[in-house]
């Protein structure tokens, strides 16, 4: 059956209007690729001028290869001028710290590094702040807290109190000591104790080399107290009272660093990598939406406790939200 004129007519101004929401699309698309091009692109083109670096330490410290290796690549970037690592951790485990410490005193070989310890740097967060050549404190920031610990559950009066009963076959008494269904024996706390006293000696002679203080004195502060920044700069364990602006300053008049240098912050999100530029792109997207997913009240982040994810020796100093408030 042929169309009448004024079907035709209207359906072409429907062809029409199709054809301009297609191009409107086609262009909106384009625009939003082309930003986070460019976004991504001055992302790793800041790094490109020279610069210091600004290292985040923050929440739990572990073993972090990634890290690890991101301080590695602080080494060899030639623009990064002096590093500030700014530390607001409680700690962590005490490999982990020693990692840290270890692969920032090698960066230290190569250019300035300073320690800024923010709200907290206690434990293992002190243990990386000792690898900066001069440690920058508030006078209320909370840090100390020298030393070890091991901590282990015992369920054996719970599991008595519900009928439920466990036993082992052991190569030796002391294989997988201590347990949580049975007392701990004498033999398996020595053991305990030989191994954190190692750790703790460990601790307490890095302090003592770093901070310039002979053995005794540094084990004398190191009983596991905290020091607010005004204290603990009265004992020797930080150099001077302040923060970023200070740090600058330090690095200007004491290191030979240009003045007016930009601080820039190198972290494992917005570090330069060595990737092709359509996969940082991708990682970016991704990124973006992996973050929109991880802070949501109900994600995986919130379900685990980063304090059950640490194994072995601890140094770790932890305080409710508003006991720090305080």
């Amino acid at each position: 059956m042929p169309l009448d004129v004024d079907t035709l007519i209207d359906r072409r101004k429907l062809r029409r209007k199709l054809t301009f929401w297609r191009v409107v699309a086609v262009v909106a698309m384009l625009v939003l690729i082309g930003g986070g091009s460019f976004a991504l692109l001055c992302r790793d083109l800041s790094h490109a001028g020279n610069h210091i670096a600004r290292l985040p330490i923050e929440g739990m410290i572990l073993e972090n290869r990634a890290q690890l290796k991101l301080i590695d690549d602080l080494v060899k970037r030639d623009s990064v001028k002096a590093v500030i690592v700014s530390i607001n951790s409680p700690g962590g485990s005490t490999t982990g710290g020693e990692d840290l410490y270890n692969a920032l005193r090698r960066l230290a070989e190569k250019k300035p590094v300073v320690a800024e310890i923010r709200t907290l740097g206690a434990s293992a967060g002190y243990m990386v702040a000792l690898s900066g050549e001069r440690i920058f404190a508030r006078y209320n920031t909370i840090t100390g807290s020298i030393g070890v610990l091991f901590q282990y559950g015992n369920a054996a009066k719970l599991l008595d109190t519900i009928g439920v009963e466990m036993d082992a076959v052991k190569s030796a008494p002391l294989k997988a000591e201590p347990d949580f269904y049975s007392e701990t024996s004498p033999e398996a706390r020595a053991v305990l104790a030989d191994v954190v006293d190692d750790s703790y000696q460990w601790f307490v002679k890095l302090v003592a080399e770093r901070r310039g203080l002979d053995l005794e004195a540094a084990r004398t502060l190191a009983d596991g107290r905290i020091y607010s920044g005004v204290r603990a700069l009265d004992k020797g364990l930080i150099d001077a009272i302040g923060g970023e602006r200070e740090v600058v300053a330090w690095l200007v008049d004491e290191k030979g660093v240009p003045e007016g240098l930009p601080v820039l912050t190198w972290d494992l999100d917005k570090a330069a990598d060595d990737s092709p530029f359509a996969l940082k792109m991708s990682k970016g997207l991704g990124a973006g939406i992996a973050e929109t997913i991880l802070q949501s009240d109900y994600s995986a982040n919130r379900l685990i406790s980063p304090g059950f994810m640490l194994d072995g020796l601890v140094s770790v100093w932890q305080a409710s939200e508003t006991e720090i408030e305080k």
